[in-house]
């Protein structure tokens, strides 16, 4: 297994001074292999966002461990888990969260310029990312220049940038058309099967959650049997 959650809690503080607690996750479970497309799905509330911040670090959780190829994430300190996450997970979100100032090339290759990589490495490989995302043509459009659809793209090409081993996305075409959603789940499927990465994905989209490999559903803060039909090959 690439990564495995094993009774993960998570408990919000309502209030400082507050002795009571909202507990979002009530011990999950979860194993996810090497090059597996895995869909995480769920009612709004229902805890997926928090989950899969807690499996990309982004969050610690109150109780439980999350293991990647065996090692317990949190054992590591802060200046550790940072550069865990940098070479290991590409981020997906709702929202791109691209940095305004600067243009799509940039942007795709900060990952790697964070790493430590030369300039003109990172500039190298995020132009062939942009290109196979299909943006070969707006290297140098900052975000305000660019589409909805287009600036999705750029956070997919950035999240490659690194080659992590998993790639993690929360409702990445949340805020997209049908149309461009569709072209995005298409690249993402795509992109993470031809390059042997695991993808974990947050969706409120049945469909969409069809084509995975597997789907976990969570209820209440539990894993319960998914109730839609599953697409079981495996490339």
């Amino acid at each position: 297994m690439i990564l495995e959650a094993v009774n993960i809690r998570k408990v919000f503080t309502l209030g400082r001074n507050s002795q009571h607690g909202l507990e979002v996750l009530k011990g999950i479970d979860l194993n996810v292999r090497k090059g597996e497309i895995l869909a995480i799905v769920g009612a709004s509330g229902a805890g997926k966002s928090t989950l899969l911040h807690i499996l990309g670090a982004l969050d610690r959780p109150t109780a439980g461990e999350v293991r990647f190829e065996g090692r317990n994430i949190f054992a590591m300190n802060e200046k550790d888990l940072a550069r865990f996450r940098n070479r290991n997970i590409g981020f997906v979100f709702q929202f791109h969260h691209l940095l305004p100032e600067f243009n799509a090339l940039e942007n795709v290759a900060m990952p790697a310029m964070i790493e430590g990589k030369n300039f003109e490495f990172a500039k190298d490989n995020a132009a062939m990312l942009l290109k196979d995302v299909g943006l070969e043509d707006r290297l140098h459009h900052k975000p305000s220049e660019l589409s909805g659809g287009e600036q999705q793209r750029v956070a997919v090409a950035r999240a490659l940038m690194n080659r992590p081993k998993v790639i993690l996305a929360d409702e990445p075409t949340g805020n997209l058309d049908t149309a461009n959603g569709q072209m995005l789940h298409d690249l993402l499927w795509n992109l993470c099967k031809s390059r042997r990465q695991t993808l974990v994905i947050v969706t409120h989209n049945v469909s969409l959650a069809s084509r995975a490999d597997r789907v976990l559903q969570i209820v209440d803060g539990r894993a319960v049997p998914a109730n839609c039909t599953t697409n079981t090959s495996r490339d």
